[in-house]
């Protein structure tokens, strides 16, 4: 009898039980998920509550990377998955405390639309005139490794990093550019350099192949794609699915030890109940995973508590659309770190989904919580519902009272793939290959997307059960 335990039911760790039973020739025994928590998911959370459907974590994923696709087909849930609203897609940056729509042909974030950035108000005449310094510019021989404020500021000015990327890729990752690494976040940008000399003659390469493969203009399909009564459908059909396949689920199994006396690992949950298993997957943030591996391999526990992480949260709160005197027509706005505000985005959920909420009402997400901003935010549901109302006040002029509000608070949720993560990254893989049988899966690693742990997951199962490289 093998055995195969997973810790952490969020994505990474019900994916890595469903690769374990689906894919190798001689699967484990025995599988059994062990999460501390009372439900299932982890970051995905949805609320569905009077006709709304609320999101407290992430909301869609991208279509372009495949295994969330891919696994949504295999869970015969792919038919329910669409895209966001075609009719009104319009996104703003907040701009000295003023909305201005997001520049039309951003390629990989990068600017094809010339016309576009001469009208955008988000840059002034000489940041456009340096901007355009990108096509004259040689590419940087073997720069090392720069983060990404530096790489775009060094291509395109900083002026146009703060007011257009800086805010798109803090919408991303809630991270500092100045310290997230690139090799890390977009190395494509660093691609774009190097082959075509430029990022703006890079990326209309990039616009043109992507046209001459789809047939159509970008922008056609849409790229990120949800189930329509939310994310949790993705979990509730693994979970179905895994229980189908003889999977052992517990939820309020909390391991707090962990030990390898000779070649079986040895758990001990808070419950007092000792588990052995021949393999382990740690689905669980690094500094937890940190915590549960230092009494036996410090040097690897040192390695994963060093990668550091941001807390986030996300506040939801209806209206009848009569309360709200700025029109919503498009998908929310960014707001850059210079704007110093409290707030990283706002989404307008019933217009990017319109279905989402009942006729007549406007759901709207405010999302809190930045890389290097922690401090200046209250984080109880009290001073995070205050952050909401204040930014809406100042930006759609909304003084009503919501019909509703949802607050979700994710303490050290996003980790941040600063400079010199690539390299951390590749000394614990290294460290794991003194632990034959054990495996990392997550967001910490290779990727923070809902398509990334997926895939996570995947890479985890092939390296406990076949040998894989886990890279």
């Amino acid at each position: 009898m093998t055995r195969l335990v997973i810790i952490g039911g969020g994505i990474a760790g019900l994916s890595a039980a469903y690769f374990a039973l689906t894919r190798p020739q001689n699967p484990p025994d025995e599988v059994i998920v062990l999460e501390k928590a009372d439900c299932w998911g982890g970051k995905i959370a949805t609320e569905r509550v009077d006709g709304f459907v609320i999101e407290g974590g992430p909301d869609t994923f991208i279509a372009m990377k495949p295994w969330g696709m891919a696994l949504a087909r295999e869970l015969g849930i792919a038919d329910r998955l669409h895209g966001s609203n075609p009719k009104q897609k319009a996104t703003y940056i907040l701009h000295q405390g003023r909305l201005h729509p997001l520049p039309g042909g951003l390629t990989m974030m990068i600017p094809t639309d010339f016309g576009g950035m001469l009208r955008t108000g988000l840059i002034s005449w000489p940041g456009k005139l340096r901007m355009g310094l990108d096509f004259l510019l040689p590419p940087a021989k073997s720069p090392g490794e720069e983060s990404l404020g530096r790489f775009v500021s060094r291509r395109l000015g900083r002026e146009a990093y703060e007011a257009l990327i800086e805010p798109l890729m803090s919408g991303i990752y809630a991270g500092d550019g100045d310290q997230l690494s690139l090799q890390a976040t977009f190395p494509y940008l660093r691609d774009l350099e190097v082959k075509h000399g430029g990022l703006v003659r890079g990326a209309l390469a990039a616009k043109r192949e992507r046209m001459k493969r789809n047939g159509a203009a970008p922008g056609s399909r849409s790229m990120f794609v949800t189930p329509r009564t939310g994310l949790a459908e993705l979990v509730e059909a693994l979970v179905a699915r895994l229980r189908e396949l003889g999977a052992e689920l517990r939820l309020g199994a909390d391991a707090t030890h962990l030990a390898r006396p000779r070649t079986l690992y040895q758990l001990t949950l808070a419950s007092g109940e000792t588990l052995t298993t021949d393999y382990l997957i740690l689905a669980t943030p690094a500094f937890v995973s940190a915590r549960l591996l230092r009494p036996y391999d410090p040097e690897l526990a040192s390695l994963l508590d060093a990668i550091p992480y941001a807390s986030t949260a996300t506040v939801t709160l209806a209206y009848p659309l009569a309360d709200v005197p700025h029109p919503l027509d498009g998908y929310g706005y960014v707001i850059p770190r210079k704007e110093g505000r409290r707030a990283l985005a706002c989404t307008w959920t019933s217009t990017k989904f319109p279905h989402r909420a009942p006729e007549g009402m406007a759901l709207l997400r405010v999302f809190v919580g930045r890389a290097g901003q922690e401090a200046a935010i209250d984080w109880t549901e009290e001073g995070l519902l205050d952050i909401a109302r204040e930014e809406l006040r100042l930006t759609l002029g909304v003084t009503a009272e919501p019909l509703l509000h949802r607050v979700f608070i994710w303490p050290r949720a996003m980790p941040q793939y600063n400079v010199g993560h690539p390299a951390r990254v590749g000394r614990i893989l290294a460290g794991l290959d003194r632990w034959p049988g054990l495996a990392l899966a997550g967001n910490a690693y290779h990727g923070i997307g809902i398509p990334d742990c997926i895939h996570s997951g995947e890479m985890a199962v092939g390296r406990v059960l076949r040998g894989d490289e886990q890279d």
